[in-house]
């Protein structure tokens, strides 16, 4: 991470509890060296314990990692990040409009079979991940299936989640995958015409 980036991150971050005041221990690690340990993980798709020396122990980053995702702290850092981010182009910080779209992707052997299925349109067998975005391309949801599930019945369950977290969303935009009659008079498609 580059001392920019740095200085945009860190005031999102949640803070230690011993920094509050709230007792404990100070952290072993900086929030920079685990963040940029979870950012090499992801950008390299390695597994945990695979993590180069040059990172604190992969058992400590994960540690870190899972406390934030159990206690939804990456999700509200990555809000966070996207309101700053659409603020400084001079937009509101919550979005209006959307896209939605999928992409099926190839599962490797060891996916299990009940988590991976046959896209006969692109013919891949794997998986479908299903994504909104906002206009300028900043994620507002995301969506993993089998890559046999349709996208309309998939975007029912999406848009719904979207919506609940983004109330002034009005349109999304989606192309001819998500035309059609939906499998519910009442689903969370609807208001998306």
């Amino acid at each position: 991470m580059t001392d920019a980036e740095w200085t945009v991150a860190r005031p999102l971050l949640p803070v230690p509890g011993w920094l509050r005041g709230r007792g404990g221990q100070p952290e072993a690690y900086c929030h920079r060296a685990i963040i940029d340990a979870i950012r090499y993980l992801v950008d390299n798709g390695i597994k945990w314990r695979a993590m180069p020396a040059d990172f604190p122990p992969w058992d400590r980053v994960y540690a870190f990692f899972r406390r934030w995702r159990d206690h939804w702290l990456v999700k509200e850092f990555h809000d966070r990040l996207r309101a700053r981010i659409r603020e400084r182009d001079g937009r509101d910080t919550e979005p209006t409009a959307g896209v939605i779209d999928s992409q099926s992707v190839k599962a490797d052997a060891v996916v299990g079979a009940d988590s991976r299925g046959f896209d006969g349109g692109k013919l891949v067998n794997g998986r479908k991940r299903h994504v909104v975005v906002d206009t300028l391309g900043l994620l507002l949801g995301v969506m993993v299936t089998a890559a046999d599930t349709g996208d309309r019945a998939a975007a029912q369950v999406l848009l719904g989640q979207v919506a609940d977290a983004h109330h002034r969303l009005e349109l999304v935009w989606a192309d001819g995958g998500y035309t059609g009659p939906s499998s519910s008079t009442a689903s969370p498609c609807s208001r998306w015409s």
